[in-house]
């Protein structure tokens, strides 16, 4: 981000001494009003809002916890969906206990088609033994890829159902998180929408929020007066706070608009006649005393 340079404080309070006799009638090359950039905040979840600490005119800090949102339902919720999970890995199937016997069977099916084996070399024993191991052996196999066939399905639905449940519960404590009535930058609180004990709901405005330390000023210049401006110039800037007292500020011209607007009805230019002027916007530390929207000038 680009930074703005200012002049020291000693400066600024002996220019507002001085402003106040000299430049009182020394005629303005633009004018305008002072803004700041807003930001409305809205209620992230549904429901009765539970506490909502904060007032007009409070100076708030970016990541405060405000308030809350009643999330009673959301709680019961992420309770039920916990509960499914539990009951989901209680039902996996456990492979390696469910196919243990059958594994056994065939050891112990090969373990006599060996010994059969050994008596027929000896002429001591039958063929036929050999012949129905092997084929007791073959349907055993069979039995134990069929059976690890459907665990693993069965395995496999199960994890399916945990990773559902896994993303739902996640899904949940975000909206829980979004019950927080969370400040989402540094600034002064402008006005207030919300009370505790109303009923508020998603996108629901709640309060309004500027940065006030640092505001700015826009004016409007002719197409003439361009080649007197540029971008980061240093000037000077003007308020008027009742009859007889008027305060200067140091500047910076931050904006500079590459379109050309009608004048505004409320806004005077050097020069009266000109219809089509160019907006402006020059940043200005805020001592506390401007306001948004009060109207102000400044000298190149």
């Amino acid at each position: 981000m680009k930074s703005i340079a200012f002049y020291p404080v000693s400066l600024l309070l002996l220019c507002c001494a001085l402003s106040s006799c000299g430049s009182k009638n020394k005629t303005a090359d633009a004018s305008g009003t002072f803004e700041a950039t807003e930001i409305i905040v809205s209620a992230e979840g549904n429901g009765r809002i539970m506490q909502f600490n904060a007032l007009e005119g409070d100076k708030l800090q970016a990541g405060v916890q405000l308030g809350y949102i009643d999330s009673t339902q959301l709680h019961l919720r992420k309770k039920q969906l916990e509960s499914s999970l539990q009951a989901v890995d209680i039902r996996k199937p456990d492979i390696g206990k469910q196919i243990a016997i059958i594994e056994q069977e065939i050891a112990v099916a090969y373990s006599e088609l060996h010994r059969y084996e050994n008596l027929v070399r000896a002429k001591a024993g039958n063929q036929q033994a050999v012949d129905n191991y092997r084929n007791q052996i073959d349907v055993l196999e069979r039995q134990l890829a069929a059976q690890k066939s459907t665990l693993q399905k069965n395995s496999g639905s199960a994890n399916a159902d945990v990773e559902s449940l896994f993303w739902q519960i996640m899904q949940i404590e975000d909206q829980l998180q979004k019950c927080r009535i969370i400040n989402p930058q540094t600034g002064t609180l402008l006005v207030k929408y919300a009370e505790p004990g109303e009923v508020t709901g998603n996108g629901k405005p709640l309060y309004k929020i500027a940065d006030l330390e640092l505001i700015h000023l826009r004016a409007y210049v002719t197409a003439a007066q361009l080649n007197e401006i540029r971008l980061d110039q240093q000037v000077q800037v003007y308020a008027d706070f009742g009859e007889h007292e008027r305060r200067n500020y140091p500047g910076v011209i931050t904006w500079i608009s590459d379109q050309s607007e009608f004048t505004p009805k409320n806004i005077q230019t050097r020069s009266e006649r000109d219809n089509l002027v160019y907006a402006i916007k020059v940043a200005v530390k805020n001592d506390g005393y401007l306001k948004i929207g009060q109207y102000g000038e400044v000298e190149f």
